[in-house]
């Protein structure tokens, strides 16, 4: 008799037969054996379940948010899309000492979660050129003209208004925000410049402009946005789990405020030319040896709420920011050259002698490359100088442009400066510190002190005639010219003497970038200003998604109840098949006993009860 056998892949005691008799036999199959069945299938499928789903999660949400969002802040160079009715505009006006700027900035709507910031970035017109434009001179030039202050600025606001949707301006913020071209005014020839401008510009502009919208900021405040501008482009301050970024431990302002813990911020150091600002975030708390060291402190240290709802800490951050005016290397570079013109003429005077009163008898000044010839203008004289590029020389004679009182004050100026924790922080040096690193020793990026100073001491002990070849040949930067030539020796000894001995930074550290841009982007102080001045404006958004919360979450869930019920239709047809099986197993064990039976009666030569012998 022909038989069919199904066995799988299961142990012989489990496997199946079916005969063509249409009698269905489970051999040797039991009823623990099909619940383990049953049940190794159930755990391997909510393992193998559990872990879809994790992954789709990890990998569907937190992997592609993380990637679009560095894609819409690195890569997005894409024009602005101007059609779009969600996008929403803002406006900032930087009025600086050697002219003005205008940044068109622009975001989406706002996705509705009170804990992340407006996705701010800068329009880019039709050419993918950002949405920019600088007009000069400077508007203190305005200092005795305050009524042009609009007439002056206006070409800056057309140019704006032509970018920006027409339906847009009435909801667009403007800001001018006036830095050291209004500072060096006095009070009252601000006002007047400022006063211009609030009441003209309403006439003849549809922006969003209040009298506050125009103001002088100080240092610290500028500090404060170039610190927010340089964080949000590097994403700290997107509290989502980043197996990328070094937390920290937070003790938020106010005693009675437990710590938490969230993404380490980066610091920055900016040297100009005339000044040197240094801004890190402060996350202990400070004490003070003295009243008088407190009320110093207040004046540099900023406590904010970045966030758009004043009760929630997760956006309040504590930031130090100072200023040094005079610390620039071009301000630094002549505050030497006064020194040391002071002090070769007192010694002239004291020994009877000439020294660089003429070229053969020049100064020899250390911090000028080897061989060049220099001169310096001082009260109607000149003094000739020639460099020895002896630049270890020149770092220590250097040291007392730093202004450390004593032994004990090691802060840049005697300026107060909070602890720092250098093991766990994060810098980034922008302007001098990029050029000089950069430009001629072409060593920019990841710092590192030992290989600095020994670029350095290469390059100021070469001589000039050398270092003007290898510019002939551009094997500097293309913006480098000679005027960086002749003075990156004093400008690197300054840098490196400012940053170890003023700010007190350890030799070894290595958490230093001198960078131009930040992800191929030039961060200006000014998107920090619209990040803080826009940050409630998420408010009503948030507000409209809380409102689609509390109705029915159909579509907020339906992606789980689908899984879930999924896996109860599984369980279902699981169960069907077990209850099949068992069946079967009533049915096999029935006719088994059947068989018996006939097959004892055939034995006995006897018929089965209620079966008559036909013959």
């Amino acid at each position: 008799m022909g038989r069919l056998s199904v066995s799988c892949l299961f142990p012989a005691s489990w496997h199946f037969s079916l005969s063509p008799g249409g009698c269905p036999r489970v051999l040797n199959t039991t009823f623990r054996q099909l619940l383990i069945m049953s049940a190794v299938a159930v755990i391997l499928f909510i393992l193998i379940y559990s872990l879809h789903l994790a992954r789709t999660k990890y990998s569907g949400s937190y992997r592609d948010r993380k990637y679009h969002r560095y894609l819409a802040r690195v890569t997005d160079m894409d024009a602005t899309d101007t059609s779009n009715p969600n996008l929403s505009y803002g406006i900032v006006v930087d009025c600086g000492s050697s002219g003005s700027r205008i940044f068109v900035y622009c975001w989406p709507q706002h996705n509705g979660n009170p804990h992340e910031l407006l996705d701010i970035k800068q329009m880019r017109d039709q050419n993918r050129k950002t949405v920019v434009m600088k007009i000069k001179p400077g508007i203190s030039e305005l200092s005795n003209t305050p009524e042009k202050a609009s007439d002056y600025i206006s070409p800056l606001l057309n140019f704006a208004a032509s970018h920006i949707p027409k339906n847009k301006h009435k909801e667009t913020p403007l800001y001018i925000l006036c830095t050291a071209g209004l500072r060096v005014l006095t009070e009252t020839q601000q006002e007047a410049i400022l006063e211009d401008l609030r009441t003209d510009i309403p006439v003849h502009y549809d922006f969003l402009f209040s009298d506050s919208h125009a103001e002088v900021i100080s240092g610290k405040q500028e500090g404060v946005y170039a610190w927010i501008g340089i964080n949000f482009v590097l994403g700290r301050f997107d509290h989502n789990e980043d197996e990328d970024n070094t937390l920290v431990e937070v003790n938020l302002p106010g005693g009675d405020k437990e710590a938490i813990l969230r993404k380490r911020t980066a610091g920055i150091l900016d040297m100009g030319g005339v000044s040197t600002q240094i801004a890190y975030e402060v996350p202990k708390s400070v004490s003070f040896a003295s009243s008088q060291q407190e009320e110093v402190a207040k004046n540099l240290l900023a406590e904010f709420n970045l966030g758009c709802d004043a009760h929630e800490t997760q956006h309040v951050y504590r930031v130090y920011v100072a200023t040094f005016l005079g610390f620039g290397g071009n301000a630094a570079r002549q505050r030497y050259e006064d020194f040391i013109f002071s002090s070769n003429m007192e010694k002239n005077r004291l020994l009877g002698k000439q020294i660089g009163m003429s070229v053969d008898a020049p100064y020899l000044d250390p911090c000028l490359p080897l061989d060049i010839p220099d001169k310096i203008h001082q009260r109607g004289l000149l003094m000739y100088l020639r460099g020895t590029g002896d630049f270890q020389l020149c770092r220590q004679i250097i040291q007392p442009l730093m202004n450390l009182s004593n032994e004990t004050q090691t802060t840049l100026n005697g300026i107060y400066q909070p602890p720092l924790s250098y093991h766990n922080s994060e810098f980034y040096g922008f302007s001098e510190f990029y050029y000089c690193t950069e430009d001629v020793l072409r060593i920019g990026g990841d710092y590192n002190s030992a290989r600095f100073l020994q670029a350095a001491q290469d390059y100021c002990s070469t001589k000039w005639t050398m270092l003007k070849q290898r510019f002939d040949r551009g094997l500097y930067a293309s913006h480098a010219d000679l005027h960086r030539l002749k003075y990156q020796c004093f400008k690197s000894a300054w840098m490196h003497e400012v940053f170890h001995t003023g700010f007190s930074f350890p030799s070894n550290y290595s958490n230093l970038k001198t960078v131009l841009q930040v992800y191929d982007k030039e961060v200006q102080w000014t998107l920090g200003a619209i990040l803080y001045r826009t940050r409630f404006l998420p408010l009503r958004d948030i507000q409209q998604e809380n409102f689609r919360g509390s109705h029915p979450h159909w579509r907020g869930t339906s992606f789980v109840y689908n899984h879930y019920l999924f896996l109860v239709c599984f369980l279902v047809v699981l169960l069907s098949i077990v209850l099949y099986l068992l069946r079967l197993r009533r049915i096999h064990h029935r006719m088994q006993r059947n068989t018996s039976s006939s097959m004892l009666w055939a034995e006995q030569g006897l018929q089965p009860l209620g079966l008559t012998d036909p013959l």
